[in-house]
């Protein structure tokens, strides 16, 4: 009988890869269709192949860069947290020095994407790099972290407005904070995984605050961020294309209440997986009525 052959350990790229969630493209993907559908209306249409370049590779970055940052926070929660418990740092298989080294080097690369357009872009970068540092933290004494954490999701709506035009207007501190409403919904939906283990170690979210209404929480969040887009997106005149984008998230947000109302792990954990595509459909909307406007 031949005896059981020890796993290689993983290497470092596989590690760095598992720490920046590279598998897990839901995470970058509720940040880019937001901020891409901000890049259109500030453009009027296709921005271009440059900004288009810069706001998507930066987008992927800065999300892989809060990655390390987080994990390096709650290092100490995360064995505590089933879903969590065999992340690299946690484990001990990446230091932390190691993935703060990581963090800032994507940084880094995100803000040189940055200065190829214009300052007012650079300018408004350095305040989305500090709340995205400070994000985890918020956890430990905030009883509504996921706001904070929209806020510091909604930095690319703002920076694509001053790339563009090189001011950020009234139009998009309105798509702002349609899309806070949204992080605030499926982030909570997140959070409804982890409620337990965040119980017992004293962790705060959104889910815990709202309690027993946790799930009516979900579905105000999600109209809100809905009505919102919808009243700022409609004078522009995009006809049917953004309708049909809008009447596609709704879908999806009644499709979200049926996963979450018995909350379970499993549900909620999907609901958040797949809340990417509620952006996707406005972006489509928003992409298509431009583009049929000529």
């Amino acid at each position: 009988m031949t005896p059981t052959q020890p796993l290689p350990a993983p290497s470092r790229l596989a590690l760095y890869l598992n720490l920046i969630r590279f598998d897990r493209p839901a995470g970058w993907l509720v940040l880019v269709w937001p901020t891409l559908t901000a890049l259109w209306v500030a453009a009027g249409g296709f921005p271009g192949w440059h900004l288009l370049a810069v706001f998507v590779a930066g987008t992927v970055l800065m999300r892989s860069s809060g990655c390390c940052v987080n994990d390096v926070a709650d290092r100490d929660f995360d064995r505590h947290v089933k879903r969590t418990q065999a992340r690299p740092i946690t484990t001990g298989q990446v230091s932390v020095r190691e993935a703060l080294v990581l963090a800032a080097a994507l940084a880094l690369v995100a803000f040189a994407l940055v200065l190829s357009t214009r300052w007012q872009a650079v300018a408004w970068s350095v305040p989305a790099v500090l709340f995205t540092v400070l994000y985890p933290f918020t956890k430990r004494f905030f009883a509504m972290p996921q706001a904070f954490l929209g806020i510091a999701f909604n930095f690319g709506i703002v920076i694509a407005f001053a790339a563009v035009r090189g001011e950020v207007p009234g139009q998009a501190w309105v798509l702002w904070l349609a899309n806070l409403f949204m992080v605030l919904a499926y982030d909570t939906e997140y959070a409804m995984v982890d409620r337990d283990d965040d119980l017992k170690i004293g962790m705060k979210t959104s889910a815990i605050t709202l309690g027993r209404f946790d799930v009516a929480g979900v579905a105000l969040f999600f109209a809100l961020a809905l009505v919102l887009t919808g009243a700022v997106l409609s004078p522009l005149g995009l006809g049917w294309p953004l309708w049909l984008g809008l009447g596609a998230a709704a879908a999806q947000a009644v499709w979200h209440y049926t996963l979450i109302r018995s909350r379970t792990r499993a549900g909620c954990f999907v609901a958040f997986s797949k809340s990417h595509w509620m952006g996707a459909a406005i972006f489509v909307g928003v992409a298509l009525g431009y583009a049929l406007r000529g």
